[in-house]
């Protein structure tokens, strides 16, 4: 595995590896401090960072013979404390360093809160590091945790944090063997023994932390089996990956949501976990920005990622996200509104998004808020819906009203029938707005005076004051009703705008975040806005630059040929919205046709994707200018690198011919075979290094023609060691005659196995022979040529392999460099690859593989090979060949 480079700095970061233990006493750190004797019995410089023995005495003994750096001490609320002195750490500058606990917290006062932070300093500075963590401090695991065990964890550690290392050991231990080390007073002091046996460490809490790290685990080791396979090409039937949609609200319960879906997603292979939030064009009541940005954080910290969906209709807009992302399943949490409010109310989100889920399966996952809210608030702009019901409310409640206060004629006086009325007033207002609160007041003015102002059953009135009140009670309505209806309309304005500015942010949010903009924008303006598709099209000629549609497959077309890469133009007779970006393009939108307050949010989308448009035109400017730059430098190199490799053959066999041609000098036969010899060695160097430079230059011109054919390995192998400088070198060949033939050019198979076995045996350990095997897997030959030198770093791994460099070669008299990187040339255009991988036991092991031959026969006709990219050589001095311990 390549390892990245420390930014800004040049230099490689360092290795991290990890115990993980199942639950405490397993023996994460004896494993540590046996791996760092082990380490430093090899010669690595090993020292303890921080350690905690907790008194036991066998973890202390295997503390002997290693280097502690002493540790520092901080004051905290009258205490004296030590922790890891990590500035003394990176200035003793150790190849490996220990640190033990690394979900503990930091005494306040040092450079980080978290040690784990720490440990992340370490290796930026290129220091390897070993560390332990338990199963119950991943952050994912943090609450399931505390419910089987009772015990919160307050010390916690990201899950990418220990994703990210190098190697992750699980320490595992049986129950039952745990208890029996526990009860013989290997893991607390005897004092504590009965207490723990009774409570943390029972055999159920322990079994099912077990299968807690076991599962966990195989996650990991299952995302290295889908990286080996894709590395190989190894094809076998697609297993449908399960994706996990989360709903979030923004409310109290939503962490407790998303550590349930990841955890449903990691229980599954290739799981992808994916949170979603809906607002409401007309805003989300109870949403809380500061909840949810907690939460996007949470979620990209498990691996996930966080949506934005504009929709009025919320269930709707979850089943539309989450088909949209074909997932599997939908977790959402259990509604916090309380009985009366779901009787008043009816049918939540959940019961809807239940009914119409089909083949999605919901989750609905319990949570302590459970039944706690509050009464849904009715303040937000009238649906059409909500408008046709008003209206329909109108005559209705102040007859439903008359219906019920008829019953109670002979109780209740004429002023408490107008309260009553008036308040069915007020309701249908909040319900359909002003229209409607008018034509319930009308209704109820009827009603009032035909059945409750003397004379009762007639529209007359009897008394002046009863004309008072009723004209009383119609203007306080109307002003009331009126009074609701605008205060709707200002929350719902208001609201809007919390709604838009919450859609900007994410939006700004993602787009810093992201790699790759113009792609993230398409797919984030599709799921906001709820539209089918979105294209960005080219304004004069109409090409399509870069598209989204439903199954959220994101084209884009920065790379140059736009129309191609983009996809097909969308149908302008579908196109609902169109918006300039900029001067030369514009965005086109298919679905729903965009009120006037959506517009606005989505001219912010348009100038975004001008910026993003522009940017990936000055990136494709720049790759076009790379090459050039990368031709430039290989000149250079070439002039360098030929200017003394071509003059010391030549010079020698210049010398030893003008010696032979001396009269002035009388040669013995032995001296004549020996200067023969020398111009005979300096000639064949030559030529070898001109043909290396004759077919690089071929195969970077794409003048290389090859002649594919049915090559046996076990044929051309004795040809390439011929061909070597030493033909009775140690190589060894195992079971080439029991794989098929390859699909290979012979001669060209013969040039790369011959520099290939050239590098091995430059490198290999004295007296010990180079091992070339082969092996047949999924229609490919893998070919390895393997050694047992120093091996070679994982950061110089893809180095070795560019031209004109040889990795800390003093004798300038071995070439030029141009053996590795010709072969893997030769290699890949003979539909193969080179790589390079660690000998177990150390050494450098180079795997060839090549397609293995038909069994129909090929006409026999030149295959024209095309160019192949140069890679551009780096300015600093680039090695091949690293001395030093192999990887661990």
């Amino acid at each position: 595995m390549a390892r990245d480079l420390t930014p800004g700095t040049g230099h490689r970061r360092g290795r991290l590896r990890v115990y993980l233990g199942s639950a405490p006493g397993v023996g994460k750190t004896y494993r540590m401090l046996d791996e760092a004797r082990r380490r430093q019995d090899r010669g690595a410089d090993v020292v303890v960072g921080w350690i905690e023995c907790h008194g036991r005495r066998h973890t202390e003994a295997m503390l002997d013979g290693l280097e502690v750096v002493p540790g520092v001490h901080r004051a905290y609320r009258d205490a004296d404390f030590e922790e890891m002195d990590l500035d003394g750490v990176l200035r003793r500058k150790p190849t490996v360093v220990l640190v033990d606990e690394l979900a503990h917290t930091n005494i306040p006062g040092g450079r980080h809160g978290k040690r784990w932070q720490d440990v992340d300093e370490l290796l930026d500075a290129g220091i390897d590091v070993i560390t332990t963590v338990n199963i119950q401090h991943l952050e994912s695991l943090n609450d399931v945790v505390q419910k089987i065990t009772g015990i919160p964890q307050r010390e916690t550690v990201p899950d990418e944090v220990v994703r990210r290392a190098d190697q992750i050991e699980l320490v595992d231990m049986a129950p039952q063997a745990l208890r029996r080390r526990m009860a013989h007073g290997n893991v607390y002091k005897a004092e504590k023994v009965d207490a723990a046996l009774s409570n943390y460490f029972r055999v159920g809490n322990l079994t099912a932390l077990r299968e807690l790290a076991l599962l966990w685990v195989a996650g990991r080791v299952d995302e290295g089996l889908r990286d080996y396979r894709a590395s190989h090409n190894i094809d076998r039937v697609w297993e449908t990956r399960e994706r996990v949609v989360v709903a979030l609200t923004g409310g109290p319960e939503g962490e407790t949501l998303i550590r349930r879906a990841a955890r449903i997603a990691d229980r599954t292979a290739g799981g992808d976990l994916l949170a979603v939030h809906v607002t409401r064009s007309d805003g989300l009541a109870g949403a809380s920005s500061g909840a949810l940005a907690q939460q996007r954080q949470l979620v990209e910290s498990l691996g996930g990622s966080y949506h934005v969906v504009v929709g009025d209709d919320i269930p709707t807009s979850l089943l539309a996200f989450a088909r949209a992302h074909d997932a599997t399943q939908l977790v959402l949490g259990t509604s916090r509104r309380g009985r009366t409010a779901r009787f008043l109310t009816g049918p939540g989100i959940g019961e809807t998004t239940v009914d119409a889920s089909e083949d999605i399966d919901v989750h609905m996952v319990t949570h302590e808020f459970t039944g706690r809210g509050r009464l849904p608030a009715l303040g937000r702009r009238h649906s059409r819906r909500r408008t046709v019901a008003g209206f329909l409310a109108g005559p209705i409640v102040p007859s439903l009203l008359t219906l019920v206060l008829s019953q109670f004629h002979d109780t209740v006086n004429l002023t408490t029938d107008a309260l009553i009325f008036q308040l069915g007033v007020v309701v249908v207002a909040l319900l359909g707005g002003a229209t409607s609160a008018l034509l319930a007041s009308l209704v109820a003015s009827v009603l009032l005076n035909y059945f409750f102002i003397p004379p009762v059953h007639a529209f007359t009135i009897g008394e002046t004051n009863n004309i008072i009140a009723l004209v009383v009670f119609a203007a306080v309505a109307l002003t009331v009703s009126t009074v609701v209806d605008h205060a709707t309309r200002l929350t719902a304005r208001a609201a809007r705008a919390t709604a838009e500015a919450e859609t900007l942010s994410t939006l700004a949010g993602s787009v810093l975040r992201g790699a790759d903009a113009l792609p993230a924008l398409l797919e984030k303006s599709r799921t906001a806005f709820g539209m089918s598709s979105v294209a960005l099209l080219g304004r004069t000629g109409g090409e399509v630059l870069a598209s989204c549609d439903t199954a959220a497959e994101v084209k884009d077309a920065a790379d140059g040929d736009r129309a191609d890469s983009g996809g097909a133009a969308p149908d302008r007779a579908l196109v609902t919205t169109e918006v300039p970006v900029g001067a030369d393009a514009v965005l086109v939108l298919t679905g729903r046709r965009l009120p006037a307050a959506d517009q606005r949010v989505l001219t912010a989308f348009a100038a975004h994707v001008a910026a993003a448009l522009e940017r990936d035109r000055l990136a494709v400017v720049a790759a076009e200018v790379e090459p050039i730059k990368a031709a430039d430098r290989m000149r250079t190199a070439l002039l360098a690198a030929v200017s003394h490799d071509l003059r010391t053959p030549l010079a020698a066999a210049l010398a030893s011919v003008g010696s032979l041609r001396s009269p002035d000098v009388e040669f013995s036969a032995e001296d004549q075979a020996e200067l023969l010899a020398t111009a005979d060695e300096s000639l064949v160097k030559l030529t070898r290094l001109v043909d290396n430079l004759l077919d690089m230059s071929r195969l970077q011109a794409g003048a290389l023609t090859l002649h594919l054919a049915e090559t046996h390995l076990d044929e051309i192998l004795p040809r390439a060691l011929d061909s070597l400088a030493d033909p009775y070198a140690p190589v060894q060949p195992l079971d080439l005659e029991t794989v098929p033939p390859v699909l290979a050019d012979p001669p060209l198979l013969e040039r790369v196995l011959a520099n290939v076995i050239t590098n091995a045996l430059r490198h290999n350990a004295p007296g010990a022979p180079v091992l070339v095997a082969a092996s047949h897997h999924a229609g490919r030959v893998e070919l390895r040529v393997i050694d047992r030198g120093p091996g070679i770093a994982p950061e110089d791994r893809d180095r070795v392999f560019l031209p004109f460099q040889r990795l800390g070669d003093t004798d300038n008299t071995t070439g030029v460099g141009l053996g590795l990187a010709l072969s893997r040339g030769l290699a890949e255009a003979m539909d193969g690859s080179l790589e390079v991988e660690d000998t177990p036991g150390g050494g450098t092991t180079m795997l060839l593989t090549l397609p293995a031959a038909p069994t129909r026969p090929l006409p026999d006709e030149p295959v024209p090979v095309g160019p192949v990219p140069a890679d551009p050589v780096p300015a600093g001095p680039v090695f091949v060949q690293h001395p030093g311990e192999a990887p661990e």
